[in-house]
């Protein structure tokens, strides 16, 4: 039996506000732990909230980049449930009027573009953080995240593979990023996602019973969190037995999920309007005002960068996965007016760089203006392309200017074609038997010559003209 999978992500954006969401307290990171708390996010008796401004303002952000509905009056509700890292016993979210809903966002799939349904948008509050104890069976409890501003995003049961999962987030993720409602940090855990996964026979439109997988902290892991499920819920079926509706945790060590509990309803949570909260009432002119000032979006970018720059998709679809990426492509541009060759260092030897050094382009040792230099260096022919990444690296590791390292280092190119067809001359004169060798139709036998030059010139001999005076010397 052929089956097909359905899957729904529920993507936690943690908003990047000064301050939490229902009080004044501080949201840094990385802060001894209970540092930055106070009665309201630890839900001391007779305190209130107070909603910030600013959630409010990203959030609608958020739900316009995206192609929301925004609901002009939302509310607040309580989520109950007991956890050691939940003070109030609650959790301050929105249910049945949420600020978004109905938006969409599309995502490239087996080479065409794919739209992948978002069912709502909605802001609430984050819970602590417990940390175990590896040693002995006790825990302890971080309450500086309780309250932290989160945005949810739920998507429609659209994605019908895994692949299309991790396209999904790496969209999401990019756009929240473009915003600077959120930085994306999978690690930090502030852009974490559940994912609801079933499967169903390819000819049915029944869905399956779901199960939801936590715990999913890279894109690497949902993508394979979700194909290990998948195989687990066909096998499950196929042995005659049922698929259980349950939470299930992936362990990334040992590449497989575990049961954690029964899947909760939202029945089970005892939903009710918050009582200290009224209802969010939105203007058109709020609305208005924050759609004038968004920015411009992944998609839109690519697209530009593409009509723009003659660039290849490939390429604007990689250098906008990160605004700051594409910044600094266009930064560079400004002073080097060759886009493909600019896209070619940035996606080769830069980010090969800053990958193998776990940094972003924000770190990079190398500045859009320097990287400008060394490529009109080897437009001018000072520098052939061997020898620019010899001075690459060097820019990297001592950040300086790209001519005065060629300068120090005698790194200029010869182009001297009489000083060359000397070099040449020795060369022919020392290897007759491969002279006879190529004469006698063993052509590639060129590329032993050409390294032979470069060797004796430290491979500053310009290629072109080494590989024209070979070629009439050899053909003598």
């Amino acid at each position: 039996m052929e089956f097909e999978p359905v899957i729904g992500l529920e993507v936690h954006a943690q908003l990047k506000t000064k301050t939490k969401i229902f009080c004044s307290c501080s949201t840094a990171f990385g802060s001894p732990p209970n540092t930055h708390t106070c009665p309201v996010c630890l839900g001391m008796p007779g305190v209130l909230p107070v909603l910030n401004r600013k959630v409010v303002e990203y959030t609608l952000r958020m739900a316009l980049a995206t192609h929301c509905e925004i609901n002009t009056e939302s509310r607040f509700a309580r989520k109950n449930y007991f956890y050691p890292d939940l003070p109030k016993g609650y959790q301050i979210s929105q249910y049945e009027l949420p600020i978004a809903k109905n938006g969409w966002i599309d995502i490239p799939a087996n080479g065409k573009p794919k739209r992948i349904g978002i069912n709502r948008i909605h802001m609430e509050e984050d819970a602590g953080k417990l940390v175990h104890d590896p040693l002995q069976p006790v825990s302890q409890v971080d309450f500086n995240r309780t309250g932290v501003p989160l945005i949810e995003i739920v998507s429609e049961p659209d994605l019908g593979a895994p692949e299309e999962a991790g396209a999904y987030l790496r969209k999401l993720r990019a756009v929240v990023r473009y915003l600077g409602i959120c930085d994306g940090n999978l690690e930090e855990g502030s852009f974490r996602c559940d994912a609801n996964v079933s499967i169903r026979p390819a000819d049915s439109r029944t869905l399956g019973t779901r199960t939801e997988l936590k715990n999913l902290n890279s894109f690497r892991h949902v993508e394979k969190a979700l194909q290990y499920e998948i195989m687990r819920q066909k096998e499950t079926i196929l042995e005659g037995n049922p698929v259980i509706q349950e939470t299930r945790l992936w362990d990334p060590e040992r590449s497989r999920s575990t049961s954690m509990r029964g899947k909760e309803e939202a029945h089970d949570y005892r939903y009710f309007p918050d009582p200290d909260l009224l209802p969010l009432v939105v203007d058109t002119d709020w609305i208005e005002s924050v759609r004038k000032d968004l920015p411009e979006l992944p998609e839109a970018r690519k697209l530009r960068l593409i009509q723009d720059y003659g660039l290849p998709a490939y390429d604007a679809d990689l250098l906008t996965t990160d605004r700051e990426l594409a910044q600094y492509f266009e930064d560079c541009i400004q002073s080097f007016d060759n886009p493909k060759q600019v896209s070619n260092w940035i996606m080769g030897p830069l980010l090969g760089l800053l990958n193998a050094a776990g940094k972003t382009i924000d770190a990079s040792p190398v500045s859009p203006a320097d990287l400008a230099r060394l490529l009109k260096l080897i437009e001018e022919g000072t520098i052939s392309g061997k020898i620019a990444k010899t001075v690459f690296d060097e820019m990297a590791l001592s950040g300086r200017d790209p001519v005065r390292i060629v300068q120090d280092q005698g790194l200029v190119q010869v182009t001297d074609a009489a000083q060359i067809e000397t070099l040449i001359d020795k060369i022919i004169a020392t290897h007759p038997d491969e002279v006879q060798a190529y004469r006698s139709g063993k052509t590639k036998l060129l590329g032993f010559f050409v390294g032979q030059v470069m060797r004796e010139t430290r491979g500053k001999a310009n290629p072109q003209v080494v590989n024209e005076v070979l070629r009439k010397k050899l053909a003598s």
